[in-house]
């Protein structure tokens, strides 16, 4: 025993990692669990207890919920994105001076953001934040896929005849438990799935590329990373292609519904607050003007709503109110109490200098 103690020590390890995500996963398991079976018993008297659309709108109401928690971080996103897209001009000049020096570029760009504010992984957050969401209603519904079913999260377990139920409920023939792969005899279930998949890509592929062609500056549509974006705008659908054969069709119908959701907040996100020099804002800019409204005054009152005063730049253009005097001066007063707003004094200018045959003449 002790000459294979080297060789057990890694399985031991492994087992032992098994335990810790088991424990830290046993209260996603839990809530997952519990919003199912809630779910579940609200849909149960129009549809049926057994029905597979009973289950299938009980996953549905599971992303609605999720999704309207991570509302905030969504929020953050855009804000994060935006930044990041208006900071690529930037970016690019210290990639001018600083391209031989990786070290000192990286320096420098980390400065960048920080006297920004900007944070490159923020944009990432709600998808991470989703991931375990996703892994524990995976490992709800791949246990009630097995025979017999195994019951993931307390709920499940305290109610077998659910589980059964859940095990054995269908959509259009389909197996909500089942997936595509591995193929044994080719019918119902691939056929529900390989639609699932096919939408699932659309959606995620319709909404990067309506971020990227409407609500991108033209200045960040050049350089590597945007180059880096065009790759990532065909390589994540086509991941979401592979990995899709191996997701259960009630997981199929939780990634469906976010992408849809993300959809449609990307769209009411770029139609009411689309970057500035994008041609989503150019279409927002004209929106406003055929309602009777100035879009330097709409802009200036979003810009107070976020940040508690008008921006300079806004102020600078004349846009009225918020203490603005007539012609677009901006009423304030300085140290000695006098008007700001006043005529400024003539500057005194140095006389041109001249040559000597000027002088001469």
């Amino acid at each position: 025993m002790e000459t294979l103690a080297p060789l057990l020590a890694p399985l031991s390890i492994w087992s032992a990692l098994g335990d810790f995500f088991n424990t830290i996963f046993t209260p996603l398991y839990w809530a997952v669990s519990g919003l199912l079976v809630l779910f579940h018993s609200v849909w149960s008297p129009l549809l049926g207890p057994d029905s597979g659309w009973t289950w299938a709108l009980a996953i549905v109401c599971l992303t609605i919920v999720i999704r309207i928690i991570l509302i905030p971080l969504f929020v953050r996103q855009i804000h994060s994105s935006r930044k990041m897209q208006l900071l690529q001009p930037k970016i690019r000049e210290l990639q001018k001076k600083y391209g031989h020096d990786r070290e000192r570029l990286g320096q420098e760009t980390m400065k960048l953001y920080r006297e920004e504010n900007a944070n490159p992984m923020a944009s990432c957050l709600p998808l991470l934040l989703q991931s375990p969401i996703f892994i524990a209603l995976y490992r709800v519904l791949y246990g009630a896929s097995q025979t017999p079913p195994v019951a993931h999260g307390y709920w499940l377990q305290q109610n077998p005849d659910l589980l059964v139920s859940l095990h054995h409920s269908t959509i259009f023939g389909a197996s909500l438990a089942a997936k595509f792969w591995p193929v044994e005899t080719f019918g119902s279930v691939q056929v529900v799935a390989a639609v699932m998949i096919v939408l699932m890509t659309a959606t995620m592929f319709y909404t990067q590329l309506q971020l990227t062609r409407k609500n991108m500056p033209k200045e960040a549509m050049e350089g590597p990373m945007a180059q880096q974006q065009k790759m990532m705008l065909y390589f994540f659908p086509l991941i979401f292609v592979f990995i899709g054969v191996s997701i259960p069709i009630g997981v199929l119908f939780y990634w469906l519904t976010s992408q849809l959701w993300t959809m449609g907040q990307q769209y009411y996100v770029i139609r009411s607050n689309p970057l500035p020099g994008t041609d989503a804002y150019a279409a927002w800019e004209e929106r406003q003007r055929k309602h009777g409204h100035d879009p330097r005054e709409v802009a200036a009152q979003k810009d107070a709503k976020s940040t508690g005063r008008v921006s300079r730049n806004v102020a600078a253009n004349g846009s009225s109110g918020n203490g603005r005097q007539p012609g677009g001066s901006v009423a304030t007063e300085d140290t000695d109490g006098a008007d700001a707003s006043a005529p400024d004094r003539p500057i005194r200018q140095q006389p041109r200098r001249q040559t000597r045959s000027q002088r001469k003449s």
